[in-house]
């Protein structure tokens, strides 16, 4: 199965469920919005755990799950629906079976801050790396508490490894 594109906002979700404003964010909730920060598509996820805990004081639903083209680890908080941690990576082989356009850095840029809302292009920190004959771009943002590293198929057009934790 394809991905969709990865990198839409994670109030977007919000704005189609306006009932919930007030309150907790549910655990389904939760689940939908890490689906939507990763571009997963729900009936690609199995082994889903998803349980309350806490990050630095933080209430906050933690999130598990795996696809077949590589495993995910979030961190979204019980009080505003925020992502304060994630961690996946697509496996590489995945990446020319999903496809995708060429970017460039600048497209990069823009794909990380949109994946970041509120975040700008230019705040982001991005190179090109080449091992092995293959090329990819790495990276990393600070924006609101928050650190973010990536790295990106420039072929594909694809974040494929995404890192965020928050900073003291």
């Amino acid at each position: 199965s394809a991905l969709p594109p990865s990198g839409e906002s994670q109030r977007d979700l919000k704005a189609d469920n306006p009932a919930k404003t007030e309150g907790e964010v549910s655990a389904e909730d939760a689940f939908d919005i890490v689906l939507n920060n990763a571009g997963v598509p729900k009936e690609d996820a199995y082994n889903i755990k998803n349980e309350r805990d806490s990050d630095n004081g933080i209430p906050i639903h933690d999130i598990e799950f795996e696809t077949d083209y590589g495993d995910y680890d979030f961190e979204v908080a019980i009080a505003d629906g925020r992502i304060v941690g994630a961690d996946y990576e697509v496996d590489e082989e995945y990446l020319d079976v999903l496809g995708g356009s060429g970017i460039s850095l600048e497209d990069a840029q823009v794909l990380v801050s949109k994946k970041v809302e509120g975040s700008d292009p230019g705040d982001v920190e991005i190179w090109e790396e080449n091992e092995d004959g293959h090329s990819r771009f790495e990276g990393e943002l600070y924006f609101e508490g928050m650190k973010y590293e990536f790295e990106i198929d420039p072929a594909a057009g694809r974040i494929f490894d995404w890192n965020a934790d928050l900073r003291d």
